[in-house]
């Protein structure tokens, strides 16, 4: 199940149990004749309902749909004007289930934002209205529902975040796998064309990869990789990303590189791990495929099919070297 589908399920539950809670204490309360309480219950029923329906008309953007804060922060303000409203000596109870709501539903930082400023609000108002001892119980009681609320808020997207982090990163490597690839190439094309900025990719290819692997086996190979890794990230920029492919082959991603700024990238990258001295092999090289952006490259398979083609003519021309290939797909 992907994020999206996670977080609308989990909405879509939260608001149809508190609505299910709002229609109870509705029912009781007009049954014991506290139309004040029946009118408040109702009132945040709606808001329950109106939240079941935003969730299902954003099913597809529930990872930035600002309705829902909007929505929680209106409902908390009902129950905040009702605590200072009501005629009843204290229904700060009610204010529970909406400090639980906005934790299932919103970012952990406004989620707890928004249910200390109602906790902190309802807390001063009962220190003026109620007994000392029962202001304090009730006050204690809303604190320990926060506090354990925002740790397991902070527990899941803790998990959530480490969910991610593994599903985008290469084991071997350390570096982005390539299924994380082609949705963050899409994302930069998808920016170049609404900014106009330029944009470059870089196939790399270390030579000879078969031979390492057959002389020296997988694990010690797979030692090298990750050592490139490391040198590579001590090379790109700030901003540049960079993906382990197979067969020994890199991705580097550059946003705002222009081509003049890719051929002086490529050219270091080659030259600094030329250079290098490798435990496994002591010396290896590589070849390297560069292209830039142009406005006919709509999908991540042009960039991408234009530099596995620019290392395919480096090879050609004898390998160890870096070449670009423009929009028109011709060597230069």
């Amino acid at each position: 199940m992907t994020e999206t589908r996670l977080r609308t399920l989990t909405h879509s539950v939260a608001y149809s149990l508190t609505l299910l809670f709002m229609a109870a204490l509705a029912t009781q309360n007009l049954r014991y004749g506290f139309y004040t309480l029946f009118y408040l219950a109702v009132t945040l029923g709606v808001g329950a309902l109106a939240g079941v329906v935003y969730t299902v008309l954003m099913r597809r953007q529930q990872l930035r749909a600002p309705g829902h804060a909007l929505l929680l922060t209106g409902m908390n303000l009902i129950a905040l004007l009702a605590v200072f409203a009501s005629p009843q000596a204290d229904v700060s109870h009610w204010t529970l289930a909406l400090v639980l709501l906005n934790f299932l539903i919103l970012p952990l930082r406004v989620a707890a934002g928004l249910s200390l400023a109602l906790i902190l609000t309802v807390a001063l108002w009962q220190l003026v209205t109620l007994p000392i001892a029962e202001a304090v119980t009730s006050i204690a009681g809303m604190l320990l529902l926060f506090g354990a609320a925002a740790f397991y808020s902070w527990r899941y997207s803790h998990m959530a975040q480490s969910a991610e982090d593994l599903a985008i990163t290469d084991a071997v490597t350390g570096a982005h796998n390539a299924r994380f690839l082609d949705e963050t190439l899409q994302k930069e094309i998808s920016r170049a064309q609404a900014t106009g900025n330029p944009l470059s990719v870089v196939q790399l290819h270390i030579d000879h990869i078969d031979d390492a692997i057959e002389l020296h086996g997988k694990d010690r190979v797979a030692t090298l990789m990750h050592e490139v890794t490391q040198t590579l990230f001590g090379v790109i920029r700030a901003g540049d990303t960079l993906y382990a492919l197979d067969d020994g082959d890199f991705f580097l991603i550059l946003p705002f590189t222009p081509e003049e700024g890719v051929r002086v990238i490529a050219e270091r990258v080659r030259r600094t791990l030329g250079e290098s001295h490798w435990q496994v092999v002591g010396r290896l090289t590589t070849t390297l495929g560069c292209t830039t952006w142009q406005t006919g490259d709509t999908t991540s398979h042009h960039l991408r099919d234009r530099a596995v083609a620019a290392v395919a003519e480096a090879k050609r021309r004898g390998s160890d070297r870096a070449w670009f290939l423009d929009g028109t797909s011709r060597a230069a």
